[in-house]
């Protein structure tokens, strides 16, 4: 590394939730001193001071290099990164201000147990949902033969799927202690759900005071073992929906948008939670009645019907009707579940078999989002977790989670755009509900998915002490909305191409689509939540400002504006959102977006010398997290670019000469 810029640089080893230290019974964290070499590497690297304050450096240190270890000593919550994140790799750096002051800069990167376990956790969901969907054809009674051979090749493709996501769940059964797939593995056909290289980013920054800035990195949610012969999702699916009317005819069907089906499928969801429901409460009303409990039976009326009524004295008189309404309700429900499943049916003769292959690389893709979204929510909850202000902004309207794509407009990259685009819609069906952990063991902190493919929520376990200091709302169970933007920007070689020759309107349309998303968003926000409740910056330009500035860009015609994603992850920090930064394997381009991004912060916020920029930037490329990173997925220390490849990107997102090469990615 440059002289006079790192301090130390240390890879936890073993991982902090390792460490035979940990006091599970008290979740007492006992840290190992590390402060004696570091206080040697600070005297060796450091130049340009005249004289070394070790005492001061030291107590830096202590309070610096180790507050997530340390802060996690003696609550029970203290835990509650250790259940989720793992295998911790930090880098140290010291770096002059404009007023010559120095500056600790800590890098923290980890792995997250969600890359495996909510992938796991959705198969199985999926396996669930499409039996039961086998199990509804199959109690459609008797059919006509056209119908009944229909239903037959139906249910044999529902069993193609089925056992197809059983071979893949007992293929990630048998993987112990990996949480993270590396780049090299991304079109490996047992790991497709998982996401590609994911991890958390933090950098800590302590001068006067103490501020961290958050990232998830990850590569872009995309089918890479089925391929990009011909396009992604978002392709695919228009072309689909464009031949399905035609199938309609052939079929004998009545052709269904993707409007209807849907809807379809609620009704489904509904009526199956209804029955239940409503023999619950007649059984509650029979209960109150026995009992002569006149509140009951009032609370029971009054939660079948709005109308509450004087109810009648004797239960004998209440036997009767409530036994003829439970057996309504069931016949209701029976012939609902038989008409919607018979419009499911004639759906899915019309898919044969192209939708039930997208349907597959559309849960394939989602798998990867929602891994990526529930591992930045429980990062950005647990940060904001003694945030009066973020908690009350979570509750009333939710968290803007946004996603910076650095993926070209042609060839391969152009399907993994389009398979993103789709994924990160469809995270517009997930919520989070925040949930009281049955004990405070590290296996009981971990997040739950549940629902189906139309509706997931995924449940975030607190432990008893941290979940009673929760505002009211969020105890409740309130569900937790996302709202997911994605822009794009290409950065390569290829993008070259695709400005000059290709076609960029995918991205124009992404980056217009989503800045009208994140414009609602902020308009929501302002009327629900006062602007106090946001976090300070030292840049003092107001929201609506940069909303501005990020419209006029994403209508300008300019080559390779990055611009675009500048201002959409300043827009994304100012509105207490959730940072993801995406290419292909989240390797290369990746890191040298999140390089920029910190050295930009560093800069803006803690005044970072001018004439240390640049000295920074290329310090982190060389020596900190993300070459690790590098490391860690191709066992090779160099960034996968060559010197013709990087006259092609824009001066700030080259790496150091002696950082890239020619290397398997």
């Amino acid at each position: 590394c440059m002289k006079g810029l790192v301090v130390g640089a240390f890879s936890v080893v073993p991982p902090i939730a390792e460490l035979p230290l940990l006091n599970s019974s008290k979740n007492i964290l006992l840290v190992p001193c590390m402060f004696d070499c570091l206080e040697r590497d600070c005297q060796r690297l450091t130049l340009g001071a005249s004289k070394f304050d070790t005492s001061l450096m030291r107590k830096n240190l202590m309070f610096f290099l180790l507050p997530q270890m340390v802060q996690y000593t003696f609550l029970p919550c203290l835990c509650l990164p250790l259940s989720v994140f793992k295998n911790p790799v930090c880098k140290v750096y010291r770096f002059q201000t404009v007023e010559s002051k120095w500056m600790l800069v800590r890098e923290q990167m980890e792995e997250c147990t969600l890359s495996f376990s909510i992938p796991k956790q959705l198969l199985s969901l999926y396996i669930q949902e499409d039996m039961s969907r086998v199990q509804d054809l199959r109690e459609l009674g008797e059919l006509s033969p056209h119908w009944d051979n229909l239903r037959k090749e139906v249910m044999t493709r529902y069993g193609g799927i089925i056992n197809s996501y059983q071979e893949t769940l007992a293929e990630l059964d048998k993987i112990t202690g990996r949480s993270f797939k590396p780049s090299c593995c991304k079109a490996q056909k047992s790991l497709e759900f998982i996401p590609i290289n994911l991890h958390t980013q933090r950098m800590r920054v302590t001068e006067e005071g103490d501020a961290f800035y958050d990232i998830v990195t990850v590569g872009a949610p995309a089918a890479h073992f089925q391929g990009f012969k011909c396009g992604g999702l978002q392709r695919l699916l228009s072309r689909y929906e464009a031949e399905k009317k035609s199938f309609s005819t052939a079929y004998q069907c009545i052709y269904y948008s993707p409007e209807h089906t849907a809807k379809a499928q609620e009704v489904l969801s509904t009526v199956s939670l209804l029955q239940p429901l409503i023999t619950s409460l007649a059984d509650q009303l029979l209960q109150a009645a026995q009992e002569h409990s006149s509140p009951g039976l009032r609370d029971a009326l009054k939660n079948l019907s709005d109308k509450v009524r004087q109810p009648p004295n004797p239960p004998s008189q209440l036997h009767p009707p409530v036994t003829r309404l439970k057996e309504c309700v069931m016949e209701v429900v029976e012939k609902a579940k038989r008409a919607m499943t018979f419009v499911l049916l004639q759906e899915a003769a019309c898919s044969i078999p192209q939708g039930f292959f997208l349907q597959q690389r559309r849960d394939v893709v989602f798998s990867q989002a929602l891994a990526a979204l529930a591992c930045g929510f429980v990062m950005r909850l647990y940060a904001g977790m003694q945030d009066k202000g973020f908690l009350r902004q979570l509750h009333l309207v939710g968290l803007v989670a946004q996603f910076e794509s650095l993926l070209s407009t042609y060839s391969e990259e152009i399907g993994m755009l389009e398979d993103m685009e789709v994924g990160i819609s469809d995270l517009q069906r997930v919520v989070f509900q925040i949930t009281e952990a049955k004990t405070d063991d590290l296996s009981d902190l971990q997040p739950l998915v549940c629902g189906r493919r139309d509706h997931f929520t995924v449940e975030v376990p607190l432990p008893r002490l941290v979940f009673q200091t929760l505002p009211e709302e969020i105890r409740g169970g309130k569900p937790l909305r996302v709202f997911p933007v994605l822009f794009n920007v290409g950065i390569n070689e290829q993008q070259t191409i695709a400005e000059r020759f290709g076609d960029i309107s995918l991205q124009e349309r992404i980056n217009q689509r989503n800045f009208e998303m994140l414009e609602a968003y902020y308009k929501s926000l302002s009327e629900k939540v006062p602007l106090e409740c946001l976090p300070c910056f030292q840049t003092q330009t107001d929201i609506k400002e940069l909303l501005e500035t990020l419209g006029q860009n994403v209508v300008t015609k300019k080559k390779k504006n990055v611009e675009i994603l500048w201002i959409a992850g300043t827009i994304c920090r100012r509105l207490n959102g959730i940072r993801f930064t995406s290419c292909k394997s989240a390797k290369d381009r990746t890191s040298m977006s999140v390089t920029l991004e910190q050295c930009a912060l560093l800069r803006d916020e803690h005044q970072l010398s001018k004439d240390f920029f640049i000295r920074a930037l290329d310090c982190m490329r060389r020596e900190g997290c993300r070459i690790e990173n590098v490391q860690k997925n191709i066992r090779c220390r160099k960034y996968a670019f060559n010197m013709l490849q990087l006259m092609a990107f824009p001066k700030c997102y080259r790496p150091p000469e002696g950082t890239y090469g020619k290397v398997d990615s």
